[in-house]
């Protein structure tokens, strides 16, 4: 559960009680508010007895000030203010509410030089807050005190800066991006026997109380459509496996939409070539590319987003039933295309080849990106602080490795090439689902890009960063909603109506 805040911005505000946060500058500036905090300068013995320095992240407790309205004072150290970028800024807004426990009222004074006019920085700081007060403990049935309190009280946030009127307007979308991401740490950190596919596309069915279009295909539709590939892979489960199809209209009927396309697989055993006992309850977060396109889908929604984007998510389970698919059958995807098995713990390419396939037949989108926690290789690559960005579309990849930069889900980008296609053909049948051990990644895009045709498109591999990735300042949620705001931001700097493209 998260902590919930009540945030406000204000240009000013009167102390009585309650704890106040102060932005240091590595140059000694305090915000104008200090004087309002600390009238008597408590701070300046304080940092000089604990020799403190405004250096990132470095915070200073005074405890029940001398003179001062506010029971307790935190510095949280900015360094060089008037340099820091937007994920700084999230940076700092996560700081502080990790510092905010057993309190109902906060004020947060960044009247600062560096705050700058548009209240973007403030808005960014509150994003911050909001990432970081997520949590998950809906199954816990004891809590200790501080997270009891934190989970039934609502903590009035004012935070102070120039221009409150900006500020306020722009973390109207910042809000929209916070649910969004924490909907899809939600989704990812949710027990497998709890969400399955049924459970999980009711869920996307919740997105239509925000304006979205949400269409659930059963599996006797997916068999009439010819999607052999994704059914292959549920066969083998009890659970019936969805489809689940969210579109998003902001813009124009004759706009062309952007689509997204999400693996969903809600446990994965690996199949008939079932994987090591240890670390398997980690398969539950399979689903994290669906659970990002469906968190995605509600934050264009939520900040009504000036553009058409057309969310598509495959929800299967993979299990080693009786009536699970083997491996040396062959399959028949959508598209026509036959697919011999060598691997059934290969399956999320199964599922989203028939997902691309059905998206670029039905809406022929301006571009397809699918996110997929595909391959343990990539992250014997990239580790957990990139995630593997393919692409047959050099001006979609390098729109979406600028928006990385820019929110810090970072991307890097891995080769294609006809040689490593090479590597899944099959003698007996069109492709085979895998390539071998080496180059495991590659392989695996080169398998989904024969299901694309033309159309602009690109493969996220998020296995090292949808779910266990490095904590940080802004998330210590085992599912980390690792897309939600890349994607949002490439849809925001490129082709929402009136952007440039």
């Amino acid at each position: 559960m998260s902590a919930k805040f009540e945030i406000t911005f204000a240009k000013s505000v009167r102390l009585s009680g309650g704890l106040a946060i102060l932005l240091k500058d590595i140059d000694n500036e305090l915000p104008a508010g200090a004087a309002i905090a600390d009238p008597a300068n408590v701070f300046a013995k304080a940092a000089r007895i604990a020799r403190y320095s405004a250096k990132g992240l470095n915070a200073l407790d005074i405890v029940a000030p001398e003179g001062s309205p506010a029971d307790r004072i935190f510095v949280i150290g900015g360094g060089k203010v008037a340099d820091l970028n937007a994920h700084d800024w999230l940076k700092l807004g996560g700081a502080a509410a990790a510092r905010i426990k057993n309190v109902e009222k906060v004020a947060i004074f960044l009247d600062t030089p560096g705050a700058e006019a548009s209240g973007k920085a403030a808005a960014d700081f509150a994003l911050g807050m909001l990432l970081r007060a997520y949590s998950f403990d809906t199954y816990k049935t004891k809590k200790n005190d501080d997270e009891d309190k934190a989970s039934s009280k609502s903590v009035k946030v004012t935070i102070v800066v120039a221009n409150a009127s900006a500020a306020k307007k722009v973390f109207s979308d910042s809000e929209a991006i916070a649910s969004g991401v924490n909907l899809a740490r939600e989704l990812v950190n949710e027990p497998p026997n709890v969400l399955g596919p049924v459970e999980f596309a009711a869920k996307a069915k919740e997105l239509e109380k925000l304006g979205v279009e949400v269409e659930i295909l059963t599996e006797r539709e997916m068999r009439r459509l010819g999607m052999g590939a994704l059914l292959g892979v549920a066969q083998g489960s009890v659970r019936p496996p969805r489809l689940a199809i969210m579109q998003w209209k902001g813009a124009k009927a004759k706009d062309k939409p952007v689509a997204f396309i999400g693996k969903g697989v809600v446990f994965d055993t690996g199949g008939i070539s079932i994987k090591p006992a240890a670390g398997m309850e980690d398969m539950k977060g399979d689903m994290g590319g669906a659970a990002a396109v469906t968190g995605l889908m509600h934050t264009l929604a939520a900040r009504q987003a000036k553009v058409n984007a057309i969310g598509v998510i495959g929800l299967v389970e993979n299990m080693p039933d009786g009536n699970a698919q083997r491996p040396g059958d062959i399959v028949t995807s959508m598209s026509g295309q036959t697919i011999e098995i060598i691997n059934t713990d290969a399956e999320g390419r199964l599922v989203l080849s028939d997902a691309l396939w059905y998206t670029n037949d039905r809406f022929k989108p301006q571009f397809m990106i699918n996110l997929a926690t595909l391959t343990g290789a990539i992250m014997v690559a990239l580790g957990n602080l990139h995630a593997g960005l393919f692409s047959n579309d050099d001006q979609l990849a390098n729109q979406l490795t600028a928006a990385g930069l820019t929110t810090n889900e970072r991307l890097w980008r891995m080769p294609l090439g006809r040689d490593y296609d090479k590597l899944i053909d099959s003698k007996f049948a069109d492709m085979k689902n895998t390539g071998g051990r080496n180059g495991g990644s590659i392989t695996a895009a080169q398998f989904l890009k024969r299901f694309v045709q033309e159309t602009p498109w690109a493969h996220l591999d998020i296995a090292g960063t949808a779910m266990g990735s490095i904590q940080d300042e802004i998330n210590q949620s085992w599912g980390s909603g690792f897309g939600v705001r890349l994607l949002d931001e490439l849809v925001r700097a490129n082709y929402e109506s009136g952007s440039e493209n």
